[in-house]
């Protein structure tokens, strides 16, 4: 007898739907068999005909513990991520204090956010460069990149634009330096790219203007993050993945410009892979000129050309991979009655509707087929970060993540009934279609349309690297 069975849904994987019973036992995929066939189990959830991914995959969330559990915990992000149908989430490595960059922290990270996680959950580890030459300043952390390997890092991250004492960026030689160390152990180096002297340049001429409005300050903003930035931060990023072969990961592409260097890297035979986010694939500059703070984040939003451009090269496999990036803020710091767009906090708050905005925006707004969602949010996740044999897909011994979607349930984002700590949110009234009903992580139910469970508490496990073989 099985322990799980889920009868009657349409099973999505990056190529095909098709119809078929799920079959759960001892928390894996024990069998998948015809509809027709009588099953004996314990627990039966009928799918009534709705579409069952095997699991979606956040690659990109900041959950701020330790240090800044003011803004959120992983107690609070995790239900919100199971709320939303994601299964596995991997955490960023900084608005942390400590940022996670030695085995130290490691183990103190682990330990604290283990005993709350409502999600599986595995961790990008830090890479960071020096940011001054006083004593007690962050120091870069090329000593410490293997021992966090060892301790089951998904992939490291670095910052190539100015982000201040606790998470200090990485020049080109540290880039350089931590691919040649990593490029044994087959780890991925992912990296948040705009140039680190255009940025600085631009932002500092930008805000010593004076008497300025609301629009002329946002102006300034985006201009100051242009897709020049970001354009010469990857290409150099790229450039040292060519010099040393190591893998590199660019986070949340935003311009079809950057997609394309992108596409020449990997045609060339580097070994570049490259994510983007649905605020990129969804909405334009516009939204920040109507939200103001809340909709502040970097690399900034784009113009429509850019946005319909970009979808090209999530539909070529060029940008694999897409996450929330989410990044949540106090309500305070996101209030445009007290924050203009230089001081508000960067980053929005999206990880609750994940799924039911990328589900929207790609079934229904572009008529494009739901086994994207399981190319983008599942399977290539899995494999870019070495969870594949374990979560993204449907295969016997796999672990039994399973979200069923009703394709047509409206949803409705109402910021006031946000599971995260922060209640400011710039898609606040944003209304779609498809949301799941129904979200088991390891044959276990975790939430149910649209609430988290509260006794699986804790449930969430750390999800290492599965071994290269």
């Amino acid at each position: 007898m099985y322990d799980l069975v889920i009868k009657n849904g349409k099973l999505v994987t990056p190529d095909r739907i098709y119809e078929a019973q799920i079959a759960v036992k001892n928390g894996k995929f024990a069998a998948f068999l015809s509809s027709e066939e009588e099953v004996d189990a314990e627990e039966t959830i009928d799918a009534k005909g709705h579409l069952v991914y095997s699991g979606i995959i956040d690659c990109h969330a900041h959950l701020n513990e330790p240090g800044f559990e003011y803004r959120e915990d992983f107690e609070t992000g995790s239900r919100a991520a199971v709320a939303a149908g994601c299964t596995t989430l991997i955490d960023m490595p900084l608005n942390n204090d400590p940022s996670l960059i030695n085995k130290e922290i490691f183990d103190m990270k682990l330990a604290k956010i283990s005993r709350h996680s409502y999600v599986d959950f595995a961790l990008w580890g830090g890479l960071v460069g020096d940011f001054d030459d006083s004593p007690d300043s962050v120091k870069n952390n090329m000593g410490d990149l293997v021992d966090l390997q060892k301790c089951g890092v998904a992939a490291f991250k670095g910052f190539t634009c100015p982000n201040g004492p606790l998470f200090p960026t990485v020049n080109l030689g540290n880039i350089r330096k931590a691919l040649e160390i990593l490029k044994p152990y087959d780890s991925v180096c992912g990296f948040h790219c705009e140039e680190f002297g255009q940025v600085k340049e631009r932002e500092k001429e930008a805000k010593a203007k004076t008497d300025q409005t609301r629009e002329q300050k946002i102006r300034d903003f985006l201009d100051a993050h242009d897709v020049w930035t970001e354009y010469v931060a990857t290409k150099n990023v790229i450039d040292m993945a060519r010099a040393t072969g190591g893998r590199v990961h660019i986070c949340h592409v935003s311009h079809p410009m950057v997609a394309q260097v992108v596409k020449d890297a990997q045609h060339e035979g580097l070994r570049v892979t490259a994510e983007t986010c649905p605020h990129y694939l969804g909405f334009t500059e516009n939204f920040v000129f109507e939200k103001g703070a809340p909709a502040k984040c970097t690399p900034p939003l784009r113009d429509q050309k850019a946005v319909d451009g970009l979808w090209d090269y999530v539909l070529d496999g060029t940008l694999s991979c897409v996450g929330s990036d989410h990044s949540p803020a106090a309500d305070e710091e996101k209030d445009n009655a007290t924050k203009d767009i230089w001081h508000a906090w960067g980053g929005l708050n999206s990880i609750q509707y994940f799924l039911p905005m990328m589900f929207d925006m790609t079934v229904h707004k572009r008529k494009l087929s739901p086994t994207l969602i399981a190319r983008v949010m599942d399977y290539n996740p899995a494999k870019i970060f070495g969870f594949y044999g374990r979560k993204g897909a449907f295969e016997i011994g796999f672990d039994a993540d399973i979200v069923i979607v009703d394709p047509e349930k409206p949803w409705r984002y109402d910021e006031k009934k946000l599971y995260t700590k922060g209640h400011v949110s710039c898609f606040d009234g944003l209304t779609g279609k498809g949301a799941p009903t129904h979200t088991f992580i390891r044959g276990q139910l975790v939430a149910e349309d649209g609430m988290y469970l509260e006794d699986r508490k804790g449930y969430g496990e750390f999800v290492r690297p599965v071994p290269m073989q």
